[in-house]
């Protein structure tokens, strides 16, 4: 009976080893999980980013007037029949 007890003791501690220090232990799967939802956080901001930037390649492809304000912005162009004013602020 003494042997059955000690072999079973072991047993248990083995077990109860692996459950707290091994490879799928309980802070190994927390620490998993805390990376999961950062992974996830960084996912879904990704995926909003290229949403937006799917919206901007559709307005590219498909109207004129994404063109037309992107030549405006960023390289000054204003079109024939256009006036352009520039209002300057004087800082008192």
């Amino acid at each position: 009976m003494k042997w059955v007890t000690v072999v079973l003791s072991f047993a248990l501690v083995c077990c109860q080893y692996s459950l707290w220090f091994g490879k799928g232990s309980i802070g190994r799967n927390s620490s998993l999980r805390e990376q999961i939802a950062v992974q996830e956080e960084k996912n879904q901001t990704l995926a909003l980013r290229n949403h937006s930037l799917a919206a901007e390649v559709y307005d590219l492809e498909n109207g004129q007037e994404a063109i037309s304000e992107i030549a405006r912005v960023e390289l000054g162009y204003i079109q024939d029949g256009e006036t352009f004013y520039r209002l300057i602020r004087h800082n008192r």
